[in-house]
């Protein structure tokens, strides 16, 4: 059962925020104001409203503390979790207004969703994996490469770039139900 309390910096922090304590807010801000500001622009595709974001969450958690669960999971993770409702909540009422159909509103947030949760996967990993899959994938080295920059193995250099695409693929929420082709089966005619 000690395996699912939350590490003490999140407790202690969650009481100084109950307490007031405005130091706690900037220790908190210093902390994750980068992922606050990264997740709800990789949400909105725009500067100022992931600034607006950013500075909605933090009002939030200092006006809320107390809506934070220690039960339920890292602070961090909370954090992620108010600044993708409120980014998706940003997205949904900026396409309205420009008065999108509704199911192009719905692939934007399910397209920003999964993008902005590969990013919080990415930032979450542990470094060695996040290690492997920058020199893989962002540098374009093979895994004898990428093992020989990382001073591993060959076989953990793939163990490393298997378990972070496995984390990374549940960023993305499954294909979705496909509508068969019109015209009946096989390939289009041109």
């Amino acid at each position: 059962m000690t395996n699912d309390a939350p590490p003490r910096w999140d407790r202690k922090m969650q009481q100084r925020l109950a307490s007031g304590e405005a130091a706690a807010l900037g220790e908190l801000y210093d902390r994750f104001a980068s992922l606050v500001h990264g997740l709800a622009h990789r949400v909105l595709g725009d500067e100022a409203a992931a600034d607006r974001v950013t500075r909605e969450v933090f009002g939030y958690v200092w006006e809320h503390p107390d809506a934070y669960d220690p039960k339920q999971g890292p602070l961090r993770s909370w954090i992620a979790t108010v600044t993708h409702r409120q980014a998706v909540s940003r997205l949904r009422q900026s396409e309205s207004d420009r008065e999108s159909a509704p199911e192009e509103i719905e692939e934007k947030v399910r397209a920003a969703s999964a993008a902005a949760r590969a990013d919080y996967i990415v930032t979450s990993m542990p470094a060695p994996l996040r290690a492997a899959l920058d020199l893989a994938y962002f540098r374009r080295l093979d895994y004898r490469r990428a093992a020989a920059d990382l001073g591993v193995t060959e076989d953990e250099a793939r163990r490393r770039l298997r378990l972070g695409l496995q984390l990374l693929s549940t960023a993305h929420p499954g294909p979705r139900a496909m509508t068969p082709p019109r015209g009946g089966s096989g390939r289009a005619g041109r």
